[in-house]
């Protein structure tokens, strides 16, 4: 009985994570080339929900042949690029189609495209100076790209409601001659130059495509796996331990297995792990990447990275954060995630150890408080902000009200439905959850509004 109940809240939960009133598809055909650095792209976009002010993101290093309406009318259409799209670092441009009265949106639009890029072999000669989770990554033996920043594909932004609709249905052909290994984010690696990928649930494709192998031992994939068998087994019951710790504080079941990439970067000191899920990408030369979880003295400190990832499910995919405080809530309560996780499991000494190093970066960091942030622009130190101050604050509060009522909260945020994540919604949550006006004016006034938030939440946290 047990497990058919599981069974049903995990199909009423993958179920309800996915519905929206309208879901873009995209269809085409893709080839790629790992060797030239080469993208070949006729993709379509249908199903489009409506939107008064948008733009269409795809990478700055997409050459566009075409932009061509199908639906309701088969034409070339003129595009012109936008510079206000807040999310474009550099990596995307934002098109739309301009007419008399501003701008119109085709029901099914076609893009013809080509991209090079550069192919970084080696790290003698043949490397670049840098590498981040936007570049569209050619190593030599493969190509790495998520699906949001790098925006290889193209996809809707709908600005006035800060939504982007990079999760997609999708139906497309893959051709990869110089591959031996094709995937995309929503199924399962395929042991092919060729593959026509499905997927009738949205994802964000990314997607790791060359000459590798893989393993799959049902509770996880590892994507060119460069480990012992005894490792991958003992990695893979550390995955389902965290899965199952984050499964039960949160009631909400994974809706599939991580699939995990190892791989390099192509520069010489980059490492760093990101996550569409079920992707968790691990980059980085030895023991700045995946291979820092098998070697005893990064082991620890590892592992609580891979539970932030996985933390990453809950904020991220089953909750999309938008907004001014957007990226801080999906970070900053990953990270708190995975601190509670190491206390837990591991111990209270090594989150001591964590905690230790957070405060040593913060001592002099200098944030507005949260309550006058009003633009993404407000935060100078963005990594700091998200992945040190936020658990700082997240951590001080759990002291003010509790273990139990910290949980309650996190899962009032994740099933709370509103269009904009914002300081609105973090105090409406926060004071529904702890039902006591006094205490929620204390905490709002001591870690939201006062200048000196940080100080007195590092106190708390230290507060025997």
């Amino acid at each position: 009985m047990k497990h058919i109940l599981f069974s049903l809240l995990f199909t009423i939960v993958h179920l309800s994570f996915f519905a929206q009133e309208k879901q873009p598809t995209i269809t085409g055909k893709v080839k790629l080339s790992i060797l030239e650095g080469t993208f070949d792209c006729d993709l379509t976009i249908s199903n489009i929900p409506a939107i008064n002010d948008y733009l269409i993101r795809l990478n700055s290093g997409m050459n566009l042949l075409q932009i061509r309406s199908k639906v309701p009318k088969d034409f070339v259409v003129f595009f012109d690029k936008s510079k206000d799209d807040s999310m474009s670092t550099g990596e995307s441009f934002a098109y739309y189609l301009p007419n008399k009265t501003g701008k119109f949106l085709p029901e099914s639009i076609q893009f013809r495209y080509v991209g090079k890029f550069p192919v970084a072999t080696d790290t003698l000669t043949n490397y670049t100076r840098e590498d981040w989770k936007g570049n569209i990554a050619f190593n030599g033996f493969s190509v790495r790209a998520d699906g949001f920043q790098t925006a290889w594909y193209p996809y809707l932004y709908d600005a006035e409601k800060d939504v982007s609709y990079e999760e997609m249905i999708y139906d497309i052909d893959f051709e990869c001659l110089d591959c031996s290994t094709i995937y995309v984010n929503g199924n399962k690696p395929v042991r092919s130059s060729k593959a026509q990928l499905k997927s009738d649930v949205p994802y964000e494709l990314a997607l790791f495509c060359g000459k590798y192998d893989f393993v799959d031992d049902g509770k996880l994939v590892m994507l060119n796996p460069t480990f012992s068998k005894k490792d991958l087994a003992d990695f893979s019951e550390l995955i389902a331990t965290y899965k199952t710790y984050y499964e039960q504080k949160l009631a909400i079941p994974f809706s599939e297995p991580p699939v995990f990439v190892n791989t390099t970067p192509t520069s010489i000191y980059n490492g760093w792990l990101f996550v569409t899920y079920p992707t968790i990408m691990g980059i980085g030369w030895g023991n700045n990447g995946l291979g820092a979880l098998f070697e005893k003295d990064s082991k620890k400190w590892f592992e609580q990275f891979i539970a932030h990832e996985l933390g990453h499910y809950y904020f991220g995919t089953v909750k999309v954060f938008n907004s001014e405080l957007g990226d801080m809530l999906s970070e900053g309560f990953a990270e708190f995630l995975s601190l509670k996780l190491v206390e837990e499991i591991q111990s209270k000494k090594m989150l001591d150890k964590i905690m230790d190093n957070k405060f040593e970066q913060l001592k002099d960091a200098k944030f507005p408080s949260i309550s006058k942030i009003k633009s993404v622009n407000d935060i100078q130190e963005r990594d700091l902000f998200v992945y040190c101050y936020g658990p700082v604050i997240f951590s001080a509060i759990e002291k003010e009200i509790g273990t139990e009522k910290m949980w309650k909260w996190i899962s009032t945020i994740l099933s709370t439905k509103v269009d904009f994540t914002n300081y609105a919604f973090v105090c409406s949550t926060l004071k529904q959850t702890i039902n006591d006006e006094q205490l929620f004016q204390h905490i709002e006034a001591t870690y939201f509004v006062s200048e000196n938030a940080l100080e007195n939440a590092k106190k708390k946290v230290l507060e025997k």
